[in-house]
């Protein structure tokens, strides 16, 4: 991983420094020390980094070139040039992408190159969860369930982020990220429980529908409000680096949440203690209906990263295996420096931003229609297939059957099983339910069984005894 950073710094000195030379590996190691991701910039003032370069390595580890301001938290030179930090003068951060839209790997050493079974799986999962979306988007319409988000146009961005991490590091998410949680093996049965709020419900009811949550796997509930995971992620990051138990945690969260006090917060204190955590930014274009020009006025989220001295890399998010590169890359050098990593995934959301939501009026068909025909991670994942002979249009159509009809059975299931018992409203707050609420609970189930006739208990499982 180190090794890529150097790669990518040589590529920034050349672009702004030409004639420069980095004469060793232990050189170009000292000024990605000192310089960090901010390099590119950095590698604009060329008489600084090429002073640097030319010194002696003793005297570029030690950093005794010549007088430098003291001030604490600045790397500084002294400058006589009254200037300003333009945004607009410096380059946009490049996008890592490895993939084309053609299915096709510009360089096949970057091809990760896994078994034939993981990247039929990895396909499998992307398309699942499309047609998961389609019927549950459909029954919300329909009044069958209250509430609904689809993933189209980021199953990229998911299926290739859950592959490159372990089941067994801890993840916090926004609202989008069914993908990891359907990778690490929560069934079709799961999700329609979870969203019909049956009686097989996980959280019993107690949540909206697509606020999923697994003990099991390592999945944090979805919790409503914009980047409130964020700062209990690094926490649970923190707390991991104490216990030294060769896991990570990786928090999700869209361009919208970047806005929020919440996302400095956690971005600042995971650089400060230097916490394992990989964060996930799935920027697909808006914040509802706020487009990211209206959001920030800066090279994107990629770009903050430097300024909180975390590493940092923007990815083709809608690449599959260049967001899989990424991930594992990140969680290497959170495993092996214990320090956090950025990510930002460029995508694009093509569905509305909920149920609740009615994009039309606020971006046009046919940049949907571009999105989900040209520049699609599902049917940019299937050329690589074919172009690999792992896939063919009839292998396609026998998947597509069999899919649709495992949403449809487990869908079927889950409509049919009845409600939560009434006094489960009651538990799972307290460890041990407080006098006042079990005066309550009593209350009320004297008071439901006396009047059974303004109460629909057949939809819901039988009350227990008082």
């Amino acid at each position: 991983m180190h090794s890529q950073f150097i790669r990518g710094l040589s590529s920034c000195v050349s672009r702004f420094a030409p004639g420069l030379q980095l004469t060793s590996h232990r050189a170009s190691s000292a000024l990605f020390s000192k310089y960090g991701t901010s390099m590119c910039f950095a590698a604009r003032n060329s008489s600084q980094i090429k002073s640097e370069a030319a010194a002696p390595e003793t005297d570029v580890q030690a950093g005794i070139l010549h007088d430098r301001p003291r001030f604490p938290g600045s790397r500084s030179e002294w400058t006589d040039k009254l200037e300003f930090l333009v945004p607009e003068s410096y380059p946009g951060i490049p996008v890592y992408r490895i993939m084309n839209r053609n299915g096709t790997i510009s360089d096949p050493a970057h091809d990760p190159k896994l078994d034939d079974a993981t990247v039929i799986r990895m396909y499998q999962q992307m398309t699942l969860l499309s047609y998961m979306d389609k019927i549950l988007y459909e029954s919300q319409r329909q009044g069958r369930i209250s509430f609904y988000m689809t993933h189209f146009g980021e199953e990229g961005t998911l299926i290739g982020s859950a592959a490159a991490l372990s089941n067994a590091d801890l993840a916090y998410v926004q609202y989008r990220e069914a993908g990891l949680l359907m990778w690490r093996g929560f069934t079709l049965d799961q999700f329609m429980d979870q969203c019909y709020g049956n009686e097989d419900d996980l959280g019993k009811g107690k949540q909206m529908p697509v606020h999923y949550g697994s003990k099991d796997l390592h999945y944090v509930t979805v919790s409503s409000p914009l980047g409130t995971q964020m700062p209990q992620a690094v926490g649970s990051a923190y707390a991991y680096k104490r216990a030294q138990n060769g896991q990570i945690v990786i928090c999700y969260f869209g361009d919208g949440a970047a806005s929020e006090g919440d996302a400095h917060a956690a971005l600042n204190f995971s650089a400060t203690l230097d916490c394992p955590i990989i964060f996930l930014c799935r920027n697909n274009g808006y914040a509802i209906s706020t487009p990211t020009s209206q959001q920030f006025r800066g090279d994107g989220i990629a770009s903050r990263g430097p300024g909180y001295g975390i590493a940092t890399i923007r990815v083709d998010g809608n690449d599959t295996w260049a967001v899989y590169n990424a991930v594992k890359a990140a969680r290497e050098v959170c495993l092996a420096q214990n320090r956090p990593v950025l990510i930002e995934a460029m995508t694009y959301r093509i569905g509305h931003h909920s149920t609740s939501d009615d994009s039309s009026a606020y971006r046009s068909v046919d940049e949907i229609r571009y999105w989900d025909k040209e520049d699609n991670p599902i049917i940019r994942f299937r050329k690589y297939m074919v172009n690999r002979g792992l896939w063919n249009d009839e292998k396609e159509t026998q998947w597509k059957d069999q899919a649709k009809r495992q949403v449809m059975t487990a869908f079927q299931k889950a409509e049919k099983k009845v409600k939560p018992a009434p006094e489960e409203l009651f538990n799972d707050v307290y460890d041990e339910l407080p006098w006042h609420l079990q005066k309550q609970k009593r209350e009320m189930m004297e008071h439901v069984r006396s009047h059974p006739e303004h109460y629909p208990l057949k939809e819901h499982a039988k009350m227990g005894p008082i």
